[in-house]
């Protein structure tokens, strides 16, 4: 059943048609975990029930007192306050609204309208409680797609019906989004600690993860692939633990004995995550071990070469040595950018895999937005 095109007629939503929405949006949301795309599904599901031109899922922010919504028919991201418009009024009240013009109510909220140039008439809204009764949340229906052009009691059943299933859900893909969120930031806190032994700058690894997620999506892995590597990768050097101070701190050339010291990171942080079931972990424990391996097997710590090399290694080799040379370190002051460029075109195919590094320069406007975003304090030199 298509409404995309404003000419659904209401009558053809027939009991057959409404148990096969149910049946066919419940059975992909009970096997979804990820926030961003439940929230698609349920918008694409309550607007196909209600028949209604757009649906939005607004869910609760208590710490900021905002309600987001990550996903909306017609437009992106959007935060307001939390007592804002229909949706926050329905939320307060835990009630629904059934509003025939909405520009004849003066709860009216006409931010997005005024942004869009879109035109809201009907509205309904429905409060989401989780499990403990709370309110978690909203539907939006907006502009129903029908002669009449309005909602009914009927919409406000099949919509509540939604409501209860989806509050469930929703509660269940934000504790698996909390979990993986602090999941990040232990990384993260990990990674740091290593990259401060050796008084690396400190948003190294959050520019590492950011890289390397686009460089994962640009080359064609899938958005939970790419999650993955931007997740792991912050554990690149974690191995850096078990470095002396007087070799890891040491601000000029190290020397061969050193420098063999030094390489044994790698090997060391493979071996402190190589015996984990978490795939994060084990995605970390590869990257450690081969993001100092060369495309050419002049590497370590195995001498691997070419596609030998794990897809996520060489990914993040090619972040994690743009950063050091485009960042400041203890013992050197940052490239300046074609210094950086000609390097990566004169090490193509030698130390970094060709198609990887085509990628990285084809796409170094917004991996500079990425260094900017993510700018350590004492560096301004590309602001």
């Amino acid at each position: 059943m298509d409404i995309s095109n404003g000419t659904f007629n209401y009558s053809e939503l027939t009991p057959e048609n409404l148990i096969n929405i149910i049946f066919n949006y419940m059975g992909r949301i009970a096997y979804t975990r990820d926030l961003d795309e439940l929230l698609v599904l349920m918008a694409d599901m309550g607007r196909q029930l209600v028949v209604a031109d757009r649906c939005t899922l607004w869910l609760v922010d208590q710490e900021a007192g905002e309600l987001w919504t990550k996903v909306a028919h017609g437009i992106g991201r959007h935060t307001v306050p939390m007592d804002s418009g229909f949706v926050g009024y329905a939320i307060k009240h835990n009630q629904y609204l059934l509003i025939e013009d909405a520009y004849e109510d003066s709860r009216f909220n006409h931010t997005i309208d005024n942004q869009t140039g879109y035109r809201t008439k009907a509205v309904l809204c429905i409060p989401i409680e989780n499990s403990e009764g709370e309110i978690i949340g909203a539907f939006q229906a907006i502009n129903k797609v029908t002669p009449e052009g309005k909602f009914s009691l009927k919409d406000v059943a099949y919509m509540t019906l939604v409501a209860s299933y989806s509050g469930k859900a929703l509660e269940s893909a934000q504790l698996v989004y909390e979990i993986e969120q602090t999941q990040k930031e232990i990384i993260y806190v990990m990674g740091d600690i290593a990259e401060r032994r050796s008084k690396e700058t400190g948003n190294h690894v959050k520019r590492v993860a950011e890289y390397s997620k686009l460089l994962a999506l640009k080359i064609g892995l899938g958005e939970n692939e790419a999650d993955l590597i931007n997740m792991a990768s912050p554990m690149h050097d974690i191995g850096k633990v078990g470095i002396p101070d007087s070799i890891l701190k040491k601000p000029g050339k190290l020397t061969t004995e050193e420098y063999e010291i030094m390489k044994t990171h790698a090997e060391a942080g493979y071996n402190l995550l190589k015996s984990s079931r978490r795939r994060i972990i084990k995605a970390a424990a590869v990257i450690s071990h081969q993001h100092h391996e060369r495309w050419d097997g002049k590497g370590y710590p195995q001498g691997l070469k070419g596609e030998q090399i794990h897809i996520y290694g060489r990914i993040t080799a090619i972040a994690d040595v743009f950063d050091a040379l485009i960042s400041s370190r203890c013992y050197k002051l940052p490239w300046d950018l074609d210094k950086v460029v000609q390097l990566f075109q004169n090490e193509k195919g030698k130390q970094f895999d060709p198609l990887l590094v085509d990628v990285l320069l084809q796409n170094i406007d917004d991996i500079l937005l990425i260094k900017k975003a993510y700018t350590d304090i004492s560096e301004d030199y590309l602001s």
